[in-house]
């Protein structure tokens, strides 16, 4: 029971599922419990529900690929610390340079060692242990008077309390990282549903829109933290009101 307690989490991304069952066998072990996504989106929402204690990214993907999932990683306030690996068909010298500008922590290229990936991997995690926040410090969001929390998948919104379904709380989640930015229905299609570019309906994100809004807002009607921008998108307001 001690080492399960104590193994660190690792989610491994990867579109191709023979590849990333391979990743996941090589790694698989007493120090290691594996988590498998098969994009980019359902990487960021597991990462999101629960953060794992490293990451190991395929660039190509489809949706959005793994230079796009490392950028949000590295700009989401409860990610931002997850240490990065990629691994990855591309070996170029210009792909690795893009790989690190972006935030990776280690660029491995396929096809890859196993002793070499188990060597990189704890190396890259007693580095971020050395350095790691308490586990309580990153578990909350907050844009103005909404309070997230990523424990219990509840919303308070000042006084109260509101639970959401799993995606509502991706839905808010997103919206709340990105809060004071107007985010068209495509973006949001895009980003939390996993839709290719130029598909899915609208008319998806405005329903749950209106579901959030029926739980947050005093008034649905009239929202004061959900905003809709005509012809734009939607927005979490964050001045007070």
């Amino acid at each position: 029971m001690k080492d399960v307690l104590h193994a660190k989490n690792i989610l491994i991304v990867d579109d191709d599922e023979i590849v990333a069952r391979t990743i996941e066998r090589s790694l698989r072990s007493p120090e290691f419990c594996v988590t498998v996504a098969y994009s980019g989106v359902q990487a960021l929402q597991i990462a999101r529900r629960q953060p794992p204690d490293l990451m190991i990214l395929d660039i190509l993907m489809p949706g959005i690929d793994g230079y796009e999932v490392c950028r949000q990683v590295r700009a989401d306030p409860l990610l931002s610390q997850l240490p990065v690996l990629f691994l990855t068909a591309r070996s170029k010298e210009e792909d690795k340079i893009e790989g690190f500008r972006v935030g990776a922590d280690d660029y491995l290229p396929k096809p890859f060692n196993v002793e070499e990936l188990i060597m990189r991997v704890k190396a890259i995690l007693r580095r971020s242990t050395a350095t790691a926040p308490p586990e309580s410090a990153q578990r909350q969001l907050q844009a103005g008077d909404l309070v997230l929390d990523c424990n219990t998948f509840e919303v308070t919104v000042k006084d109260r309390r509101v639970s959401l379904t799993p995606v509502q709380f991706d839905l808010l989640y997103y919206l709340m990282s990105h809060a004071g930015q107007v985010l068209s229905a495509q973006q949001l299609l895009q980003d939390v549903w996993d839709y290719p570019y130029d598909a899915g309906s609208p008319d998806l994100v405005r329903v749950h829109i209106k579901n959030l809004r029926e739980k947050l807002e005093p008034d649905p009607s009239a929202p004061v933290y959900l905003r809709t921008i005509q012809g734009h998108g939607y927005a979490i307001v964050v001045s007070n009101q």
